[in-house]
């Protein structure tokens, strides 16, 4: 009972509107304060607990949006991130299908979000639990776009919607023409294969124009 959710916006670039938000998860500890994820997922995972955890995510963000829809608030858009032990339960559509009727929402405001290392780990089992997915009417998002080990030979595969520029590409554009170039090349790449673009850890009026001009559809803080 110490897990808690908070919740980052996602605002068009276009005109700064809100349009999602990102579940993330936090453990409540009554000594240490509030953990971040990469403090204990890891364990989870070694603990084999990690597939109840998302499951309390996946059920406590889709309850959180269908409150905010009851009392006509925003965002459009819940995203929920999905661990690659996830991704190889044969449970997985299922228990997204069911979340989703307990709670009243239309399949479309769910946003799934999966590392490319998760994605890629076992791609063949992965393209067919995502494309299970998809047959839902769920969105997937590969996040963290750039520090895993990608190959764009399965990425072209992947039933996805979106790519989420990692935050370590952002933090530096105003200063890095190297960061400004794999920023500006990414979000080229994920337009050309008909995909969103999301850039996360924008914190700077400097950062936002860069990504405004290169046609980032989706702003994310940090």
């Amino acid at each position: 009972g110490e897990f808690v959710l908070h919740y980052q916006p996602l605002v068009r670039a276009s005109d700064g509107q809100l349009e999602g938000m990102e579940a993330l998860l936090r453990w409540a500890h009554p000594q240490r304060g509030l953990v971040p994820p990469l403090a204990f997922i890891e364990l989870a995972e070694e603990l084999g607990c990690i597939e109840a955890i998302g499951a309390w995510v996946l059920d406590e963000a889709c309850g959180q949006l269908a409150r905010w829809r009851a009392q006509g608030l925003g965002p459009r858009r819940i995203g929920v991130n999905v661990s690659a032990h996830q991704l190889r339960s044969t449970q997985l559509t299922a228990h997204v299908q069911a979340c989703l009727t307990r709670h009243g929402l239309p399949a479309e405001v769910l946003v799934l979000e999966l590392t490319e290392s998760a994605a890629m780990a076992q791609p063949e089992a992965s393209i067919r639990c995502l494309q299970s997915l998809r047959a839902l009417g769920v969105s997937l998002s590969i996040d963290d776009f750039g520090t895993g080990y990608s190959s764009l030979a399965y990425l072209k595969l992947l039933p996805i919607q979106s790519l989420k520029l990692d935050r370590s590409f952002v933090r530096d554009i105003e200063h890095s023409e190297n960061d400004a170039a794999i920023s500006a090349a990414t979000l080229a790449l994920a337009h050309t294969l008909g995909l969103h673009a999301v850039a996360e850890g924008v914190e700077t009026e400097g950062q936002r124009r860069f990504l405004q001009a290169q046609g980032c559809d989706l702003l994310q803080g940090y």
